[in-house]
This record gives C-alpha cells, structure tokens and sequence, in this order.
C-alpha cells in the first residue's frame, strides 16, 4: 500500500503545474526571478494641481533587492525591531510608515519618549545602511511639465515609472539577472493608472528600451500590488526612503523650501552608498 506521502505526491505535483499554468496564462514567468523593485510614490500625479506648492512634485522610488535577502535578513530584523519597540505580534503585525512614525502616532505612541526614540532611531539607521539593497529615484517637477507640454504631454506615472523601469532593467541586464515590480496598493483610480503604465512599457517599450529587453528582463507582464497590511518588507523600507530621497534631489536643484530634518539627513548619507551607481556615475537620481 502506498503511503499518505506518496499518495498526496501526485496532488501536489497536480497543484503545482496548476500553479504555473495559471500564472503563464498572466504573463508570469518565475524562471531566474532574483531581484524584485519596490515602488513607493511622493505626491500625486494630477498635473491640474501642479500650481499648488504643496502638490507641484510627483516622485517614484524604487528599491532593488535581492529576494533571498529580504527573506532571510531584512524580514526577521524588522519583525525583531517593530516586536522590540512597539510590541508587534505575528497575528497583528505592526507596519512601518514614515508618517506615522514621525509624528508618534498609535501604534508608534512609544517613539514619544524622546530617549526611546533615540535608540530606536539608532537601531534603524543601523539596519538600513547594513541591508544589502539599491535605490533609483525619478522626481517630477509638475508644474514644469505642464508649462513646456502644452498641447500634448505624457502622464506623469508613466513618465516617471519609464525612467525608474528602464534603469532597473539597466540593472538587472548588467548583472545577467531577471526580476518583478511590486508596488504599494492605493486604491481606486491610482492603481489603475500605475498599472496601465506599467502594462504599456511592458508592451511597447520606450525610446530607449525596446518591449523585448522589458520582456527579457521582466518575469511578470503585470505589476504587482500589495496594500500595507500585507506587511511587505520591502515596501516599508522604500516608505521610509522615498520621501528623503525625494528632498534630497530637490535639494539639489534648490527647489526645497524647508530644511531637511536631522533624522531624514541620516537617512540621505545612507542613501549615497545606496543609489545605482559606477564608474564614477550615477544612476539612481533623476530630476525631470
């Protein structure tokens, strides 16, 4: 007689090519799949709202790691730190989010004890100049755009979600490797227009990365979607990235118009070591 092992071997082998049927039939492809982009987005895309100095920039940051790595190191770390400071549970996980870290607000209540804060903000800033990731960041001046293209102009997610995609395929081609995207799900209206994006990219290409480099490249036809309640790593670390990241170009272009806060200006010498980057350039900042 056959064992229970052996007699659920078949299902399970049934399950699995039903798996990678279903995910061929979306464009899927998990063949070498390495390196995965986290996408975090500053602002909003509307370009009628660019004449507002709150609304005038629109930002993408994106975040490349290595899949292996992000479950073996920054997953657990991050479990470790939120359990530590702020009694997360697997049950009911606690998810990072800059905003409501900054401001303490529940379930960041503790970070109101300055000297907590402190130490917590060391612990943090420890790991994430430790973990092993890459940063590419694409800022929209709005109201810029809007002014030059008065007829005809591109989208501003797709504008920027162009660039940010070409320089990862950029990436992923100069190290033989294939990888996804996965982005923080907003829902209504934004999602569609990320994923619209995405979709035309995946098909036509740019002027600069023909469709077959994207499909080469790219395992999914598809962007990936995540709400913060999934409790993804990978897009609480480009939370906590994208807005410095994104003060930091517009620093650079003295179009800030506040000053950088003391913790976010760690977080941007940590950035230095982190943007795509060699042979004396850079490839993880642009400033359209």
């Amino acid at each position: 007689m056959l064992s229970r092992r052996h007699r659920l071997e078949p299902q399970r082998l049934q399950c699995a090519a039903a798996v990678l049927i279903a995910a061929r039939n979306q464009g899927e492809d998990f063949r070498g799949l390495k390196y995965r982009i986290y996408i975090d987005e500053v602002g909003n895309a509307d370009v009628e709202s660019s004449d507002d100095p709150n609304h005038r920039f629109f930002s993408l940051t994106g975040v490349i790691a290595d899949l292996d790595h992000i479950r073996d190191v920054v997953h657990p770390q991050t479990a470790a730190l939120k359990e530590r400071y702020f009694g997360s549970h697997p049950d009911e996980p606690v998810v990072f989010h800059r905003k409501e870290m900054l401001n303490a607000r529940p379930p960041f209540h503790a970070l109101q004890d300055a000297k907590l804060r402190q130490r917590f903000d060391a612990e943090l800033l420890n790991l994430l100049s430790g973990w092993e990731y890459t940063v590419i960041s694409v800022c929209l001046d709005k109201k810029k755009h809007k002014e030059t293209y008065t007829v005809w102009r591109y989208d501003p997610y797709h504008y920027c979600l162009a660039l940010l995609l070409e320089r990862f395929v950029y990436f992923l081609n100069r190290r033989g490797q294939r990888g996804d995207a996965l982005a923080e799900s907003r829902g209504g209206g934004e999602d569609g227009q990320l994923k619209a994006a995405y979709e035309r990219l995946w098909s036509h290409g740019t002027d600069f990365v023909p469709p077959d480099q994207f499909q080469r490249a790219l395992t999914s036809r598809r962007l990936k979607m995540k709400t913060k309640a999934n409790n993804i790593a990978g897009l609480q670390l480009a939370d906590l990235l994208a807005h410095p990241s994104r003060n930091e170009i517009l620093q650079e272009q003295g179009l800030l118009t506040r000053e950088i806060s003391s913790f976010a200006a760690r977080v941007v010498k940590i950035l230095q070591g982190k943007y795509d980057q060699g042979e004396g350039r850079c490839f993880g900042k642009k400033f359209l």
